[in-house]
């Protein structure tokens, strides 16, 4: 009766003190992988680029097949269009994966720029409130990043991407771990339920 209530819920489902271990070895993984990526972003970001490549194919020929399937339809030109510039820049990404990767550099610099300007003004607005100070400090670092980033460049361009997808992937898995960490609980706290007296 007690190995039966300790690997269920409380109302028969998944419970996640009871199985935080799956979750556990997930993070585990994930927060390895971040770290691979993170030793060789060269790799990584290369690997970025001929992802978003074959994505950008698949999601033409899925468009273009969608708009042959639907002529009648008026926005089948405008897919037809959309699938012939999706697969073009799918081939072209995965023909010259390095060029692709300088792209997502410069996009990366844009994003961390307008990311850290549009944090300052938030914080500018919140006079008084608690937290202000955080917001202020993440939009200076992203701004800080951006600069860092752009100088840089395109020597950046060979490890920002990669870098940033392993931190990604690094944080990701260290939260998962610390999730499932946080819901385990020791045997001895689990209470097998109450039983009626077979008098009852």
């Amino acid at each position: 009766m007690n190995s039966i209530t300790a690997t269920t819920g409380t109302d028969g489902g998944y419970a996640l003190e009871n199985d935080w271990r799956p979750l556990a070895i997930a993070g585990g993984i994930v927060g390895l992988i971040g770290i691979l990526a993170m030793a060789a972003p060269a790799v990584t970001g290369l690997s970025v680029s001929i992802a978003l490549g074959a994505l950008l194919v698949v999601s033409g020929i899925v468009h273009g097949v969608h708009a042959f399937t639907a002529r009648g339809w008026r926005g089948s030109i405008w897919q037809t269009t959309l699938a012939a510039v999706s697969v073009l820049a799918g081939l072209a990404v995965l023909a010259a994966p390095a060029i692709a990767l300088v792209t997502l550099t410069l996009a990366l610099v844009a994003y961390l720029a307008i990311d850290g300007i549009a944090e300052l003004a938030t914080a500018a607005r919140m006079s008084g409130s608690r937290g202000r100070t955080s917001v202020a400090v993440s939009g200076v670092i992203a701004l800080v990043l951006a600069g860092f980033l752009w100088i840089g460049f395109p020597a950046t361009a060979a490890w920002a991407v990669g870098l940033l997808v392993g931190a990604n992937l690094l944080v990701t898995g260290l939260s998962m771990v610390a999730v499932a960490m946080a819901a385990r609980r020791p045997m001895d706290d689990v209470t097998p339920p109450a039983t009626e007296p077979r008098g009852a």
